[in-house]
């Protein structure tokens, strides 16, 4: 068999077990897009003159020849929805350089909400869940090329792991990262072990008997961040879009600079008591849906 016969081989087998995993994954992909329907901004949202918007990303693929013909045959969410391409992460970045959109951390963002002032201006906080390979080998040199500050939200038991098609970092590669990025880079929770549905496709943290279970899961993963990082983190993210009322008041509990969610919208505060909680922060998921109403909100005054 010659060296060309079996990387045809390898490249077919590798197809079928993309597509044989879309099966197991999609499912869930009802949860992960939190309250929107098409993960665009809503009308409400688009009416926003002024605010903070949180890009949440979570797979950066490499545009190539392999992860296309998986993206055109498989319908795994997390070549999808969940995906976006190199070209397009780089495009998307050098938008907002070149729109000189003031992409700030999430302390600073704090910082903002707290002082209790309007918003002036448009501002972007961009996120990463789980941080896989691909974010820490696509995404993160791009960042640090302009120099923009981001959260990754990590699965403190899952690093290293492979899980719904992807490759978690490990705690070496995530330090690594960190050590590289500098005080760009900003460590926030994902749960320790907890981010995975039921087979009723119910995230198991929301189940009312697992709500002491997540509390404890949640101290469990500040100890492995804390021991791995030394740091504690200061921000949580839900998997699947959300929690419940028990869950959210544990959480208002842990000195949290903001709880992050997947309900899409805008952060704004116009000086009247009207705005939204960072307790329960929205955040858009970024892909090729919402994309353009993204670059039009930005782009217009």
């Amino acid at each position: 068999m010659s060296r060309k016969t079996r990387k045809i081989i390898v490249a077919v087998v590798a197809v079928i077990v993309v597509i044989l995993m879309s099966f197991t994954v999609r499912k869930a992909i009802q949860y992960d897009k939190g309250s929107s329907e098409n993960y665009a901004l809503d009308k409400q949202a688009e009416k926003q003159k002024n605010g903070i918007l949180i890009f949440c990303y979570h797979r950066i693929l490499k545009d190539n020849l392999g992860v296309n013909i998986s993206r055109t045959l498989s319908t795994n969410s997390q070549l999808h929805d969940f995906n976006v391409p190199t070209n397009e992460f780089n495009e998307q970045m050098e938008f907002l350089h070149k729109k000189h959109i003031k992409v700030i951390s999430g302390q600073e963002m704090v910082k903002m909400t707290n002082a209790h002032k309007p918003i002036k201006g448009k501002y972007a906080v961009l996120s990463f869940d789980d941080i896989d390979r691909t974010t820490i080998d696509n995404a993160i040199p791009v960042m640090k090329k302009y120099k923009f500050p981001f959260t990754t939200f990590i699965i403190t038991g899952n690093t290293g792991r492979y899980r719904e098609g992807t490759q978690l970092a490990t705690w070496n590669q995530i330090k690594d990262a960190k050590k590289s990025a500098g005080n760009l880079m900003t460590i926030g929770l994902h749960t320790n072990n907890m981010h995975y549905l039921t087979s009723k496709l119910v995230p198991v943290f929301n189940l009312p008997h697992n709500y002491h279970r997540f509390t404890k899961d949640f101290k469990k993963s500040r100890e492995e961040l804390y021991k791995h990082t030394g740091s504690y983190g200061d921000a949580f993210a839900y998997p699947y879009g959300g929690g419940t009322h028990q869950t959210n008041d544990f959480l208002h509990t842990q000195h949290l600079g903001w709880v992050a969610t997947l309900d899409g919208g805008v952060i704004y505060n116009h000086g009247n008591g009207d705005h939204l909680d960072l307790q329960y922060a929205p955040r858009m998921i970024i892909n090729s849906n919402s994309w353009p109403s993204i670059r039009h909100w930005y782009s217009t005054k």
